[in-house]
C-alpha cells in the first residue's frame, strides 16, 4: 500500500494523478517498480514499446512460464489502484518465494505494461499487443495532442519503435497470465466479499451517431412543427437505458452529446453523441446494440430527423480460462472465504493476452465502485487477502 502511495506521487500534474505513456512520470515510476522487482529476486529488463518485466526463473531450464501484471499508465484525474496494484501485489508474491529461496517448476514473469487506457494517443493496450505480438506498426504514426508521433514518443523514452515487433513473447510455452486487478464495480462490496473471480471480460461496442434535424428560433417555430435533434437524442439516450435495464449484465452508455449551434435561443439542430454497449455475452451484447440502432432510426423517423451512425470499433468478449479460474477459486476458498464469480465490464490487458495464452482475473473491492478517480480506494485487509490468495493459487498450479 506504501508503494501505490509512492507510484500515485510519480504523475505529470501536480494536484492530479496523471500519467501518460512515455512521459517523464512513467519513467519516475518505471524505476521505482524496476528497483521491487530487483528486491524481490528477479531480473528486471525493459522492451521496446516500454514494458517494465521482472524474471524470476524456475527451479529447471526450459521450464514454462506464468505471467503476472497489470499496468502503470493511467486516466487523468485517476485513482491510485487502478492497475498499479496488480503489478505489486505480483512483484509481493514473487517476493514471498524469494524470501524462502523457493523456486517453482514454472518461472514467473510480471509485468508492467507501460500503456493500457490508451489516454495520450488514443489507442488501448499498447504494452500488452506489444507482448502477444498483435502491435500494428500503422499506430506508429498515431499523433498525441502535441504534435508528437507515437514513434517519436517511445524514441524519447528510450525505447525503439522499429523494434517493437521483437517484443513479442518468445520465452517458451505459458501457463497463463494472471492479473489482479480493482473491481471498478460495486458487486463485492454489496456481497460483502474482499475478492471475486472473474468470468469474462465483457465485449464492447462503440458508435458515434449524429442526430441532424432543423435549427430554428427557439420563440417563433411552434412545438409541433419542429425537427429538433436534441429532443431525439434524449428520446434515444431513454432508449439506451430501457434496453439495459431489460437484459442481465448489459450495460449502456451514452456518455458523450455535443449540442450545435449550442445557443439558449435556438432549437437544437445537429447533436453529435455516443454509444457504449457491453456485455459479457458477444450475442447478448450484438442482439442488442442492432435494437439500439433501430430504435435511434424510428425515433429519427417520427421526428423527422436524421440519425447517421458510424462503428467506431467492436471488442469480442473474453473468457478467463476455465482451468485457471478453478484455480483461483480454489485458492480464494484456501484462504476461507467464498468464491464468487463475476464478469468485468471493463476492458483489461488480459483481452490482449489472450491471443497468446489463457487468462485469469482476480478482482479486489474497491469502495463504492469508484474508479477511474481520485476518490478509489481499497483496504490493506483486502489487499492482504488478495496476495494470500495469489500465493494459493501458485501453490496449487505448482502441484497441479
Amino acid at each position: 500500500m506504501a508503494r501505490c502511495d509512492e507510484l500515485a506521487a510519480c504523475s505529470e500534474e501536480a494536484e492530479r494523478i496523471n500519467r501518460p505513456f512515455a512521459s517523464p512520470a512513467m519513467k519516475a515510476a518505471q524505476e521505482l517498480v524496476g528497483r521491487w522487482i530487483l528486491q524481490a529476486g528477479m531480473n528486471a529488463s525493459r522492451d521496446n514499446i516500454g514494458n517494465v518485466r521482472g524474471r524470476y526463473e524456475a527451479a529447471a531450464p526450459g521450464s514454462p512460464t506464468l505471467l503476472m501484471g497489470s499496468h502503470l499508465d493511467t486516466v487523468r484525474g485517476a485513482g491510485r489502484y487502478d492497475g498499479m496494484l496488480g503489478v505489486l501485489v505480483a512483484i509481493a508474491s514473487v517476493q514471498a518465494l524469494h524470501d524462502v529461496g523457493h523456486r517453482l517448476p514454472f518461472g514467473i514473469e510480471v509485468v508492467a505494461f507501460a500503456d493500457e487506457e490508451g489516454m495520450r494517443f488514443g489507442s488501448t493496450y499498447l504494452g500488452s499487443r506489444a507482448l502477444a505480438g498483435t502491435f500494428s506498426p500503422a499506430d506508429l504514426n498515431l499523433v498525441d495532442a502535441h504534435g508528437v508521433s507515437l514513434a517519436q514518443a517511445i524514441i524519447a523514452f528510450d525505447g525503439d519503435p522499429s523494434r517493437v515487433a521483437e517484443d513479442r513473447w518468445s520465452g517458451g510455452d505459458l501457463l497463463g497470465y494472471i492479473e489482479t486487478h480493482i473491481e471498478q464495480g460495486p458487486v463485492l462490496e454489496a456481497r460483502r466479499l474482499p475478492v471475486g473471480v472473474v468470468t469474462a471480460i465483457a465485449g464492447q461496442n462503440r458508435y458515434a451517431l449524429t442526430l441532424k434535424g432543423e435549427a430554428g428560433h427557439a420563440g417563433t417555430v411552434p412545438m409541433n412543427g419542429r425537427r429538433d435533434a436534441l429532443a431525439a437524442a434524449a428520446e434515444i439516450v431513454l432508449a439506451v437505458e430501457a434496453e439495459a435495464l431489460a437484459r442481465p449484465g448489459l450495460v449502456g452508455t451514452v456518455g458523450k452529446l455535443d449540442v450545435f449551434p449550442g445557443a439558449t435561443n435556438v432549437i437544437p439542430g445537429q447533436v453529435d453523441m455516443s454509444l457504449d454497449v457491453r456485455h459479457s455475452e458477444d450475442a447478448a451484447r450484438i442482439e442488442t446494440c442492432a435494437h439500439i440502432l433501430e430504435r435511434a432510426q424510428d425515433v429519427g423517423a417520427q421526428r423527422n430527423v436524421t440519425v447517421t451512425v458510424r462503428p467506431l470499433s467492436e471488442n469480442a468478449a473474453v473468457p478467463c480460462s476455465p482451468r485457471l479460474s478453478e484455480l483461483l477459486s480454489r485458492a480464494v476458498e484456501d484462504a476461507g472465504l467464498e468464491v464468487l464469480h463475476l464478469p468485468s465490464g471493463a476492458g483489461h490487458d488480459g483481452v490482449a493476452i489472450a491471443s497468446i495464452t489463457e487468462i485469469g482475473m482476480l478482482f479486489v473491492r474497491c469502495r463504492g465502485g469508484v474508479s477511474h478517480s481520485p476518490a478509489e480506494s481499497v483496504t490493506v485487509d483486502d489487499v492482504a487477502i488478495a496476495i494470500d490468495v495469489l500465493d494459493h493459487f501458485i501453490e496449487r498450479l505448482a502441484a497441479a
